[in-house]
């Protein structure tokens, strides 16, 4: 009998999602392995991480996520936990590099940004689900803004710029997916060009302003603000048709490359695999976003529609923003792959968020078989 319902749990899960988001994964683990040099203590921390990824996707997959529908109380418990994780760094989060980012326990670390980003989408999913009829409502708007706006704050003195635009893309994505009329949107875009001024002004740093200075002036400073996207340009062009070959990228071994195993992974894998890898990673990634906004078209019900587009929305983001970034399209602000740079919290999240999109797409089937017959 359990053996039964086991292979009836497995057969209905979408098999797409899981392969494209395992090889994403192999890929990443393969760059990072080529990557180490003589230290592999990344490649085998985000092994395991990949294993509790999968173990948690199953396990998810098998939670009801009508919890989060019908239960708020659950939902703010979430949020709040979020806000209390984002608070602690300040207290207990070690500082690398100019960041407090992360809770360190021995060898592992925390960042709970990523664990936030898979949060607000449940927030926000809950939140317009309620009220999507009445979004033309600006206070509705405010709302969810204020439930966005304070962890930005707090990701944002860490400081975490890149994920802080990645909190705004993804509030202004699920606004337009519940149906923002026009004008709020353009309301919305007129104080986003304010801010923007405002922040140029008086929040960005120094070495922030210069790296959107060198986006726009490919010759300011070089050999300082300007080498990381002078490297990555090259190590990709490097690679050619199939690359220079497993541990043999010129950039990507003699440390020319910087971070080859976060934020410049993509470059990594250009140069040492080439095009042709390249081009697998793009159908992966664009196959897995894909298959995620067609089960949210299956789903019975807003809040599944809601979660599903927010982390669509998560994946094109952050993809958009660290290939721009390695393409020399977008200044430098520090933002991993999905699935395939080095970062155990990014990976296990997503793989989570996967399992609730499976439970989704599980759900959905079986209301559709019971509603034929």
């Amino acid at each position: 009998m359990l053996q039964n319902r086991i292979i009836y749990f497995l057969k209905n899960l979408d098999w797409g999602i899981i392969g494209s988001s395992f090889f994403l994964t192999s890929l990443g683990l393969l760059s990072i392995y080529s990557s180490s040099q003589e230290n592999f203590l990344n490649f085998y921390k985000q092994l395991v991480f990949f294993l509790l990824g999968i173990i948690f996707l199953f396990l998810f997959a098998k939670f009801d996520y009508r919890l989060f529908r019908t239960n708020s109380f659950f939902v703010l418990f979430l949020y709040f936990l979020g806000l209390v994780l984002l608070s602690g760094l300040f207290i207990f989060g070690k500082e690398i590099r100019g960041t407090r980012a992360w809770y360190h326990l021995g060898i592992i670390s925390f960042s709970p940004t990523e664990l936030v980003k898979i949060i607000l989408v449940i927030v926000l999913a809950k939140f317009f689900s309620l009220r999507h009829k009445e979004l033309y409502k600006i206070r509705h708007i405010i709302l969810s803004g204020i439930y966005v706006f304070i962890p930005a704050i707090l990701v944002y003195k860490q400081p975490d710029l890149g994920s802080v635009l990645i909190l705004i893309a993804l509030w202004i994505g699920m606004l337009f997916v519940s149906g923002i009329k026009m004008r709020h949107f353009l309301i919305l875009v007129l104080v986003g060009i304010i801010l923007l001024v405002f922040a140029w002004n008086n929040l960005l740093k120094d070495y922030q302003k210069e790296r959107i200075i060198s986006l726009l002036k490919p010759d300011y400073k070089p050999l300082e603000i300007g080498w990381n996207q002078r490297q990555a340009k090259i190590a990709i062009g490097n690679g050619g048709l199939f690359g220079q070959g497993f541990k043999k990228g010129t950039q990507t071994q003699y440390g020319f490359l910087p971070e080859p195993q976060t934020d410049f992974i993509f470059s990594a894998i250009a140069e040492e695999f080439g095009f042709f890898a390249i081009f697998l990673l793009l159908v992966a990634y664009f196959y897995l976003i894909w298959r995620i906004i067609k089960i949210s078209f299956l789903a019975q019900d807003n809040f599944a529609r809601l979660f599903c587009s927010g982390i669509a929305i998560l994946l094109i983001s952050q993809f958009f923003v660290n290939v721009g970034t390695n393409l020399g399209f977008l200044p430098v602000i520090g933002l991993p792959l999905y699935f395939v740079s080095y970062g155990g919290s990014s990976l296990l999240f997503m793989y989570i968020a996967l399992g609730i999109v499976e439970n989704i797409f599980i759900t959905s089937k079986r209301t559709l078989k019971r509603e034929t017959i």
